[in-house]
């Protein structure tokens, strides 16, 4: 099966969670969508339906998993078959140094033959694709010698596809929030590593804010681009994804309705036990740019924090928009 995910959404921490994604596959249908990483010992040893569970809709859906254990990582692999995912991707990206039993993300830059290691135990274990998605490179290592040497240990062992988040991480001196901004983008050395392989899936994360300089990566060759923060605060630019990225039609962007869908998926959330506020959190930012989008982030921002709040904030929030909108339209 040949790996071909032309356009994604980074996996967030704390942010592309479920409800998140469901919001998300509203406005695309074709987009991959990545779920938050999640650590292998936590699907071994917890809640797997709260870790992994999802709505059917989301698919196109990719778990990415964090670990070093090869048997751990494979076990986890093998219990998200029962949640269907449609991609198995391994955190090699994230800025942490901890070293310790479960060690993840991009310290494990430096031990290339670990990674490929936990690649082919995974790929032993799923039918689905398995891939890698990591950094440039961690502290002072050689940017050319450490991403080719670990793409090429992980593709031997059978990696599907590789996605760089163009910059370097620190794992001395930087926090993870610092380094998703500090650290230099280095598309260049991306496409240097597409070149190489020009046979291999390589895709690109890192910096790119809109879908025109998604479009801008495709054409410099990378076969695939992720966005994310630029995604999450303003997610109705991904209703053009469809037709821009892929050259299928849009989604047809009739508010009303996604917010009618929104408001019935909370109302099943809350008879579950949920909370208005664990959903309503990744829609601050639906409106951006929009007459009303201020008046809509105050409701969603503290209505909806109360307890016993339900999916009619929602639709009063939505209220205040078309007001608003409807008046600077006047």
């Amino acid at each position: 099966m040949k790996y071909n995910n032309k356009f994604a959404i980074a996996p967030m921490m704390d942010w592309t969670d479920r409800h998140c994604r469901f919001l998300f596959r509203q406005l695309t249908k074709q987009t991959l969508l990545y779920t938050e990483m999640v650590v292998a010992d936590a699907i071994i040893h917890g809640d797997r339906e709260r870790l992994l569970g999802h709505d059917v809709s989301e698919h196109p859906i990719a778990l990415q998993l964090g670990g070093s254990d090869p048997v751990k990582l494979a076990a986890a692999a093998r219990a998200s078959m029962e949640f269907g995912y449609d991609e198995i991707n391994l955190n090699v990206g994230c800025p942490s140094d901890r070293v310790q039993s479960g060690t993840f993300g991009a310290c494990l830059m430096r031990t290339p033959e670990l990674v490929a290691e936990c690649v082919s135990a995974m790929k032993a274990a799923v039918p689905v694709p398995v891939t890698v998605k990591c950094r440039i490179g961690v502290d002072d290592q050689d940017i050319e010698e450490a991403l080719d040497r670990l793409t090429d240990d992980v593709l031997a062992a059978g990696a599907d596809a590789i996605w760089v988040h163009a910059r370097k991480a620190w794992l001395q001196g930087l926090s993870p929030k610092e380094n998703r901004d500090i650290p230099p983008l280095n598309y260049e050395r991306v496409y240097r590593l597409k070149q190489r392989l020009p046979n291999v899936f390589v895709g690109i994360n890192g910096g790119i804010k809109t879908l025109d300089e998604a479009v801008i990566q495709l054409e410099a060759g990378v076969d695939g681009v992720m966005l994310g923060r630029a995604a999450y605060h303003d997610p109705s630019q991904l209703a053009d994804v469809d037709r821009k990225i892929f050259g299928a039609p849009s989604v047809q962007t009739d508010w009303a309705g996604i917010i009618d869908t929104m408001a019935e998926y909370a109302a099943r959330h809350i008879e579950g036990g949920g909370r208005l506020v664990h959903i309503t959190r990744h829609m601050t930012g639906l409106f951006h740019g929009l007459a009303g989008a201020r008046r809509w982030r105050q409701i969603l921002s503290t209505d909806t924090t109360q307890r016993d709040a339900g999916p009619e904030v929602i639709q009063r929030a939505f209220a205040e928009v078309r007001l608003h909108d409807a008046v600077a339209a006047a």
